[in-house]
Order: structure tokens, then C-alpha cells, then sequence
């Protein structure tokens, strides 16, 4: 999976590091050092993520030294597309749907409260793939406060349900959003879901929204319709 951020490089103990906007382990599951590749002003580089802190999976990008950049390339924004390879866990192998025979063509959306919280993830999935929460849970086979991006994935890939293989993360930043897509914002240790479609935001906690604070956004994922 390909994740698209601005970040600035700087120099750091191990190497030239980069901010990641966003949890490694909700997003892909994967622990430990990870080998990464990143582009970057028409640049591919190696790297690898380095937890900053143990047990709660955030991560900087470190290009080691020895990498040729230069003075200029320093302490600005760049607009980065980071690549981590193996980072979906696969649970269509005996789906009976694909993206060419989808469980259903996405022309139209409709709400799906979660009954309790801590499953916006699933009731994202549930929205799109027009099936019911419990199901959707069976298939990710998990619970509240459970889902990441990486299961989102799978799920979609589970259910035929096209997608970008690019998360575009946007912290803040005013962004033109797809017709159809996920949104991710932060909300304390966790992110929140919703499902945005043609002009309009449905969120499993407050129902159908007109408008949507761009502010809030950490992220979205463009899901093809």
C-alpha cells in the first residue's frame, strides 16, 4: 500500500528522518523496523520506518546516511508517497465477490448507525458493500475499537469494492474530495470513520451531513464508483 503526506526531512541520530502523519500499527499492523521506499522530488530512496516510542506505533521514515541530498532539501515540506509492501492482511482468498463481479455498484448511499461505539470502521465497510454490520464483523472477524485501515483494505478487497491503493493524508489541509471515499479523522487514540458520497458525509455516529469541517481530516481513501 502507497500512503501520500507532506513532511520535511531532517537530520537525526540514526539518518535523515520524516514525520509519518499517521499510526503504523492502525494502518497496517506491522511491528518492529519495517523496509519502506519513498519518492520524493523525482527521487526513490530506501528507508525504513523506526518506531519513536514503544507499544504505541508511531514511526519516523529514516533514509540512512550516505544517501545523497542536499542543503536545500532540508527543513522543507515535500510532498512524499511512501510505499510499505506486504502491510494488508489478506481475507478475500475465498471471497466469492471481486472488483470485476463487486457485491454491489455503488450508485447511491445509505446510513448505517453503529450500535455502539468503536465501530465506524466496520460500519464504513457496511455502507459501502450495502450489507449489515454483523457481517462485516464476522469477515474482519473483529470488534469495537478493532478495525484499521489495513482491515478496511482487506474488507473492500473482500467484497469487490474497488479502491485507490494510495491513502491521501491531508492533516488539515483543505482538500477536493473524490465522489466516493473514506475519511479518517483523529479522535484521541484512535481515528474515526466516515463514508463521504456525492456532496454528502455519512457518519455512523451522527447520521447524514450536509457539511463536514475539512479541519477535522486526517485522511481519505478514494473508493472507485
Amino acid at each position: 500500500m502507497r500512503y501520500y503526506f507532506e513532511s520535511k526531512i531532517e537530520k537525526g541520530e540514526h539518518g535523515y528522518m520524516m514525520h509519518l502523519p499517521f499510526n503504523v500499527w492502525e494502518v497496517c499492523k506491522l511491528r518492529e523496523v519495517i523496509n519502506a521506499s519513498v519518492v520524493f522530488d523525482n527521487k526513490i530512496l530506501s528507508c525504513i520506518l523506526l518506531p519513536k516510542e514503544k507499544l504505541n506505533g508511531t514511526y519516523e521514515i529514516c533514509i540512512p546516511y550516505g544517501t545523497k541530498l542536499s542543503e536545500e532539501e532540508l527543513g522543507v515540506n515535500h510532498k512524499i508517497l511512501l510505499h510499505i509492501s506486504e502491510s494488508i492482511i489478506r481475507m478475500d482468498q475465498n471471497s466469492p465477490y471481486s472488483f470485476e463481479n463487486p457485491v454491489r455498484v455503488i450508485d447511491s448511499m445509505e446510513v448505517i448507525m453503529q450500535p455502539e461505539d468503536g465501530l465506524c470502521g466496520q460500519a464504513c465497510v457496511a455502507m459501502l458493500a450495502g450489507v449489515t454490520i454483523a457481517e462485516v464483523i464476522s469477515v474482519m472477524d473483529c470488534r469495537e475499537w478493532q478495525a484499521t485501515m489495513g482491515m478496511m483494505l482487506s474488507a473492500l478487497n473482500y467484497y469487490g469494492i474497488d479502491h485507490s491503493d494510495v491513502i491521501i493524508y491531508t492533516e488539515g489541509r483543505d482538500a477536493t474530495l473524490p465522489k466516493c471515499c473514506i475519511l479518517m479523522e483523529k479522535m484521541g487514540r484512535y481515528c474515526h470513520y466516515l463514508v463521504h458520497f456525492d456532496g454528502k458525509f455519512y457518519d455512523s455516529n451522527l447520521g447524514v451531513l450536509e457539511d463536514y469541517d475539512m479541519g477535522k481530516l486526517l485522511g481519505y481513501l478514494e473508493i472507485k464508483c
